[in-house]
C-alpha cells in the first residue's frame, strides 16, 4: 500500500511542479521536462505495482448494476478526453469546457470508484480524482484567461467515435487479460 501512496504523491508532484514552483521549473529548461517525464513514468510504475501488490481489503461491495454504468461512463470519459485532441477546431465538449482531458480523467476515476470497493482502489482512484481537481484549480489560478476553440466538423466526430470505440475495446481487453471482467456476468 505504501508503494501505491508514494506513487500518488510522485504523480501529483511531477504534474504540479510547473504550477507550484514556476521559477525553479523554468530554471531547469528542457532538462526539467525530461526529469518530470521520468518522474511521471516512475510514478506510473509505482501506481501499477503498488496497486497490484496491495492486499485486498474490502470496504464496500458495489452492486452489480454499477458495471454497465461504469462502461457508459468510460465511453463518456474517452469521448470527453479525446474531444480536444484534434488540431484546431474541437468536438463537443472540447469547445465548451476548458479542461476536457482533466474532465475525462475525472469521469474515469469516478467510474472506477463506482465498481471498486477495496481500499487500494479507493485510494488510487480518489487520489487521482483529487489530483485532477487540483490541476484544474491550479491551471485556472495561474492562467485565468481562456479562449474557447472553434467547433469541429462532422469528420472530427466520426474519427473521434471510431477512436473511442477502438480504445474502449483495447482497454476492456487489457482488463480481461488481467483477469478483471469489465462487463456484467
Amino acid at each position: 500500500m505504501l508503494l501505491l501512496i508514494a506513487g500518488l504523491i510522485l504523480w501529483s508532484f511531477a504534474h504540479y511542479f510547473k504550477r507550484l514552483l514556476p521559477d525553479l521549473h523554468a530554471s531547469f529548461g528542457a532538462a526539467g521536462r525530461a526529469i518530470m517525464g521520468v518522474g511521471i513514468l516512475i510514478s506510473l510504475l509505482m501506481l501499477f505495482f503498488g496497486y497490484r501488490s496491495a492486499d485486498f481489503i474490502s470496504i464496500w461491495h458495489p452492486p452489480s448494476f454499477m458495471t454497465p454504468i461504469n462502461n457508459i461512463l468510460m465511453l463518456l470519459a474517452l469521448w470527453v478526453f479525446g474531444s480536444s485532441a484534434a488540431k484546431g477546431a474541437k468536438a463537443w465538449p472540447g469547445y465548451q469546457i476548458r479542461h476536457p482531458e482533466l474532465t475525462g480523467f475525472k469521469i474515469w476515476a469516478v467510474a472506477h470508484l463506482l465498481v471498486n470497493g477495496d481500499l487500494a482502489s479507493i485510494l488510487l482512484f480518489t487520489g487521482l480524482l483529487a489530483w485532477a481537481v487540483g490541476s484544474v484549480i491550479l491551471i485556472n489560478k495561474t492562467e485565468p484567461e481562456w479562449t474557447p476553440p472553434e467547433k469541429a466538423g462532422i469528420k472530427t466526430y466520426v474519427r473521434l467515435s471510431v477512436i473511442v470505440l477502438v480504445l474502449f475495446a483495447l482497454i476492456a481487453s487489457v482488463h480481461v487479460w488481467f483477469g478483471l471482467s469489465p462487463f456484467p456476468r
